[in-house]
Protein backbone atom coordinates (compact mmCIF):
# COMPACT_ATOMS: atom_id res chain seq x y z
CA UNK A 1 0.00 0.00 0.00
CA UNK A 2 1.49 3.44 -1.11
CA UNK A 3 0.94 6.28 1.49
CA UNK A 4 0.05 9.65 0.09
CA UNK A 5 2.98 12.15 1.23
CA UNK A 6 1.09 15.61 2.47
CA UNK A 7 2.97 19.05 1.39
CA UNK A 8 4.21 19.72 5.44
CA UNK A 9 3.53 23.50 4.49
CA UNK A 10 -0.48 22.84 4.67
CA UNK A 11 -0.74 24.33 7.93
CA UNK A 12 1.39 27.30 7.36
CA UNK A 13 -0.88 28.03 4.51
CA UNK A 14 -4.22 27.54 6.13
CA UNK A 15 -2.31 29.48 9.08
CA UNK A 16 -2.09 32.05 6.39
CA UNK A 17 -5.63 32.41 5.63
CA UNK A 18 -6.52 32.81 9.46
CA UNK A 19 -4.40 35.43 9.86
CA UNK A 20 -5.25 37.65 7.09
CA UNK A 21 -8.43 36.85 7.79
CA UNK A 22 -8.16 38.19 10.93
CA UNK A 23 -5.67 40.61 10.02
CA UNK A 24 -8.45 42.24 7.81
CA UNK A 25 -11.50 42.23 10.38
CA UNK A 26 -9.17 43.83 12.83
CA UNK A 27 -8.25 46.48 10.37
CA UNK A 28 -11.58 46.77 9.20
CA UNK A 29 -12.90 47.24 13.17
CA UNK A 30 -9.73 49.94 13.56
CA UNK A 31 -10.59 52.05 10.73
CA UNK A 32 -14.61 52.25 10.96
CA UNK A 33 -14.37 53.09 15.12
CA UNK A 34 -11.80 55.42 14.42
CA UNK A 35 -10.07 53.72 16.46
CA UNK A 36 -7.47 55.98 19.02
CA UNK A 37 -4.53 54.08 19.23
CA UNK A 38 -1.23 55.63 18.16
CA UNK A 39 -0.25 54.55 14.51
CA UNK A 40 2.43 52.82 15.64
CA UNK A 41 0.82 50.40 17.95
CA UNK A 42 -1.78 49.82 14.93
CA UNK A 43 1.29 49.00 12.69
CA UNK A 44 2.30 46.53 15.20
CA UNK A 45 -0.70 44.81 16.13
CA UNK A 46 -1.54 44.66 11.82
CA UNK A 47 1.95 43.75 10.37
CA UNK A 48 4.56 43.15 13.05
CA UNK A 49 2.76 40.39 15.57
CA UNK A 50 1.30 38.60 12.43
CA UNK A 51 4.59 38.64 10.47
CA UNK A 52 6.68 37.35 13.45
CA UNK A 53 4.11 34.50 14.02
CA UNK A 54 4.08 33.49 10.47
CA UNK A 55 7.82 33.74 9.92
CA UNK A 56 8.35 31.49 13.33
CA UNK A 57 5.56 29.13 12.56
CA UNK A 58 7.59 28.83 8.64
CA UNK A 59 10.91 28.03 10.40
CA UNK A 60 9.39 25.57 12.80
CA UNK A 61 7.71 23.24 9.62
CA UNK A 62 10.35 23.99 7.17
CA UNK A 63 12.83 23.00 9.80
CA UNK A 64 11.12 19.59 10.55
CA UNK A 65 12.12 16.08 8.84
Amino acid sequence: MAVAKRNRLMPWYIGLVVIVVAVAYTAYQMFVTGCEAPPIVQLIVLLVVPGVYLALMYLTLTSQD
